[in-house]
């Protein structure tokens, strides 16, 4: 697996200058190629009825992960805003639910209510332990489920009869990513907190794998369990090691932990992930988190132009971006596979998203919905790239191609990319 870093270029909505900036991973080494010139407005190749999507969303409102709903929620808001305003053909209607975390069923009861006002498509969770009580619920209706944020390695070969998608990447490529990152700032022994879950141990398994043939040692890898709020038997755990760095593996517990860790005396970096990589401003003390790093997938927000001043239209109280992008795509996605297949049809929707995301190895190239569902009008196949990068579906519903991006904290525990 290959990283390639390059220098990021300056602000701009092109998602060519977007491109050009970002660390590339994938199973193998994956070059992305410029974007080519969106198709040429024409006439349609013949008359369509017009199509009304109806799509549902289990993000969280509530929960450990609750910090990621609001960006979500918004990607998904403006994605049906502007395919709306697009007027191609396609109308998308929303309804927004709470997928809560595993401590509690609101995710099911969420889905429940969705399927009976008939959606097509259901974009969530954002938690792969969430998703994991769901997806068989979701795939037995017939209906598309889309995950902005999943990454477990579980859902790759899971038996989703193809209704499975997701536009993050598998904890492979993030493991891979943060593994080496920390043997590469010369980290020699590592602890790590673990949520016990499908995301956590899996994540951590990785990160374990990576680490260690780079030659590193990890010598404490404690579990906890979601709803969990005293960590002192892991962090004894893990400290009775004396590790030169510790890796929280978590979700918003590690508001939690990192206070109790520095108050035991620990003054070590710090390695945070996707599900705990948040401002801390608010939280902890200046300095606590300086230096410390962490990887999120995606592309770097202050690299996006205008999308990021598009979704404050959509919600000003925006403070965190993470996977916005990744949740506006899987809209654009859903509706593009909708005007591909003439249908909505869940499973309908369904056979169409590896063509329309370049998957099938053929297609013009398109950066926005409106040349994307253009090109599919005149009669063409479309290969959408979008916000979160060049998507390019695999047979198995996840993207072939991802980015990565490593993040330090400043002493005001914000944090920033620097790769």
């Amino acid at each position: 697996m290959s990283v390639f870093v390059k220098a990021t270029a300056s602000r701009s909505r092109s998602l060519k200058s977007i491109l050009s900036g970002v660390a590339i991973v994938g199973a193998s080494a994956l070059v992305l190629a410029g974007c080519a010139p969106a198709a040429e407005t024409g006439e349609t190749t013949g008359p369509r009825e017009p199509l009304t999507l109806k799509i549902g969303t289990i993000l969280p409102q509530s929960g450990t992960l609750a910090f990621l709903g609001p960006p979500e929620e918004a990607g998904v808001a403006l994605a049906v805003q502007e395919i709306n305003d697009a007027d191609l053909g396609i109308t998308v209607e929303a309804e927004y639910r709470d997928s809560g975390d595993t401590t509690t069923d609101t995710a099911t009861v969420s889905v429940t209510d969705l399927l009976s006002l008939g959606v097509s498509a259901i974009v969530g969770a954002a938690s792969s332990g969430v998703s994991k009580t769901v997806i068989d619920q979701i795939v037995a209706a017939g209906v598309v489920q889309f995950s902005p944020a999943n990454t477990s390695i579980d859902f790759t070969d899971y038996a989703d009869d193809g209704l499975y998608w997701r536009t993050a990447p598998s904890d492979v490529l993030q493991g891979e990513v943060l593994g080496n990152q920390i043997a590469e700032d010369g980290v020699q022994t590592l602890g790590i907190f673990q949520l016990n879950d499908s995301y956590g141990t899996g994540l951590t398994a990785k990160i374990t794998e990576v680490f260690e043939a780079a030659g590193g040692e990890v010598t404490a890898a404690p579990t906890f369990n979601t709803g969990d709020t005293n960590f002192s038997t892991q962090i004894s755990e893990i400290l009775a090691t004396n590790p030169d760095a510790i890796a929280l593996v978590t979700f918003d517990e590690a508001k939690v932990i990192v206070p109790a860790l520095r108050g035991a005396g620990y003054t070590g970096p710090l390695y945070f992930v996707d599900g705990n990589l948040a401002d801390y401003s608010a939280d902890f003390a200046a300095g606590t988190l300086t230096g410390s790093k962490g990887t999120l997938p995606g592309l770097d927000t202050a690299t996006l132009g205008d999308f990021t001043d598009r979704l404050l239209e959509v919600d000003p109280d925006l403070t965190d971006f993470s996977y916005a992008a990744e949740s506006y795509d899987a809209v654009v996605l859903i509706a593009l596979a909708a005007l591909a297949a003439n249908s909505t049809d869940g499973k309908d929707i369904a056979s169409k998203l590896q063509e329309v995301s370049g998957g099938t190895g053929d297609g013009e190239k398109a950066t926005d919905f409106a040349s994307a569902a253009q090109i599919i009008l005149d009669g063409g196949v479309v290969d959408y790239d979008g916000y979160s990068g060049p998507v390019t579906f695999d047979e198995n519903g996840d993207p072939t191609e991802a980015t990565i991006g490593i993040y330090e904290y400043n002493e005001d525990n914000t944090y920033e990319r620097i790769n």
